[in-house]
């Protein structure tokens, strides 16, 4: 696929980066905006606007498949969108950051004005993220949770605790409801894809696949934890706080929010119905202790700023926080916050890369979710009709992958070695990322 990205962003770089060696990349940036970890790629760097006409018809630009605005700047991503439409019918994803802007695209007002100038995507990172984090803290303990096949079946992470009863004991001792697989592990910072004869170790980070039901039953009956999420505290009131107590309020969960900015606590307190508004730093261990703040069955913090999450993050552990949920904007600080021992890390990057991923993919494929920060990937992909139908024991797949998940028709299937795979038959598949591409080209070649 022939791509061309314009702004050299961090977020820029990270696509780059992730798709580099299996397309043709082309990075159009302004002058003196270039950094020099992109000459570390194999794409081609040009100088040149993304509004400009002429820039775009110099370097060929009617012969990509895909281009992507993601600069600094807002209104010149939409702007070179509408350019980009001017000269030819080709995709457009373009990245805002403000609130007024994705409202004012992706409503329903908007749609009333289509023309075929239209951008096809709005992304805005932070929407992605507040809907990721919402969907973590709506299943206590678990530090990832992903609803598959219309939310049928689902994907848990949960990290492997002292008084858990799968401590030392080998997967295929392990008695798991029915319907459930362990399609990966993350041991010390490794992702690895385990067979029955691994065994699970204390601290270990597993993933589980199954039905909706049966993961239920996981959580409640193994994990013993049936409560439900009652009150949540978030640090940091900018535009994913805000979003995500707006969402916790309408589930009836009871929000305390605490913000620095005088004016900012003016508007949530102005839109927010039922949500606590507290003006103060999230750094003021006076103010976390006399608010309660740790009490609550889960902390968020969500501010723009990774050093403060940080130290926020790690005051409210001290303080007895039963359960954080971290953003961080740097990608590469994932392991750093695990390490120091916050539960449940989030990255807008990582949720936005996702969605261009999507956009990339062959036919009938999909990259349904990032797994530990990229280096794990489910899959979602049909199967053709000239597909020969098998049984999975008889595969022979070229790297190591799990299907997790079956859809024929109305059904939803959690395999065994027995499940036959059919044409047509959609499938949802753990794989680990420089082994994805080896999974599509077995069932599509």
């Amino acid at each position: 696929m022939e791509i061309l990205i314009y702004g050299t962003t961090d977020f820029s770089y990270l696509v780059a980066a992730r798709l580099h060696q299996q397309h043709n990349i082309t990075i159009l940036h302004d002058t003196n905006e270039l950094n020099e970890k992109f000459n570390n790629l194999d794409v081609s760097l040009i100088e040149g606007n993304g509004g400009d006409i002429a820039a775009l018809e110099k370097i060929e630009a009617k012969k990509s498949d895909l281009f992507i605005a993601c600069s600094a700047i807002d209104e010149a991503n939409i702007v070179a969108c509408w350019t980009m439409k001017k000269i030819a019918d080709t995709e457009t994803i373009c990245f805002i950051g403000k609130a007024s802007l994705y409202k004012n695209f992706s409503s329903l007002t908007h749609n009333h004005y289509q023309t075929r100038y239209d951008i096809d995507s709005i992304i805005w990172p932070e929407q992605l993220l507040t809907q990721d984090i919402f969907r973590i803290i709506s299943v206590p303990e678990a530090l990832d949770v992903e609803f598959l096949a219309g939310g049928k079946a689902k994907l848990f992470e949960y990290r492997i605790k002292e008084n858990s009863t799968f401590i030392d004991k080998a997967i295929k001792e392990c008695k798991f409801p029915k319907n459930v697989l362990i399609p990966g592990i993350t041991r010390e910072g490794k992702l690895f894809i385990p067979n029955g004869a691994t065994t699970i170790r204390l601290h270990d980070k597993v993933f589980f696949i199954g039905t909706g039901m049966a993961l239920d039953t996981l959580a409640a009956v193994f994990f013993k934890h049936d409560r439900k999420v009652k009150t949540v505290s978030i640090i940091g009131g900018g535009s994913v706080g805000f979003m995500l107590a707006e969402m916790l309020e309408n589930t009836g969960i009871k929000v305390k929010i605490i913000e620095h900015n005088l004016q900012r606590c003016a508007f949530l307190a102005d839109s927010l119905k039922k949500t606590l508004v507290l003006q103060g730093n999230g750094t003021d261990l006076e103010l976390l202790e006399s608010e309660a703040i740790a009490s609550a069955d889960a902390c968020i913090c969500t501010t723009d700023n990774d050093e403060k999450n940080l130290l926020c993050s790690l005051l409210i552990k001290q303080l007895g926080a039963k359960r954080i949920v971290t953003r961080v904007g740097n990608i590469q600080n994932y392991q750093l916050f695990e390490h120091v021992g916050i539960d449940v890390v989030v990255s807008p990057k990582a949720s936005a890369l996702t969605e261009v991923l999507n956009r990339v993919q062959a036919q009938n494929v999909d990259v349904i979710a990032l797994i530990e920060g990229g280096k794990g990937e489910m899959l979602r992909l049909t199967l053709p009709d000239a597909f020969q139908e098998i049984r999975i024991r008889d595969m022979h797949l070229p790297v190591n992958a799990i299907i997790g998940v079956i859809i024929r028709g109305h059904r939803v299937i959690i395999p065994n070695g027995e499940s036959s795979i059919c044409p047509r038959d959609r499938l949802k598949i753990f794989s680990m990322k420089e082994d994805s591409d080896k999974v599509k080209e077995f069932f599509f070649s």
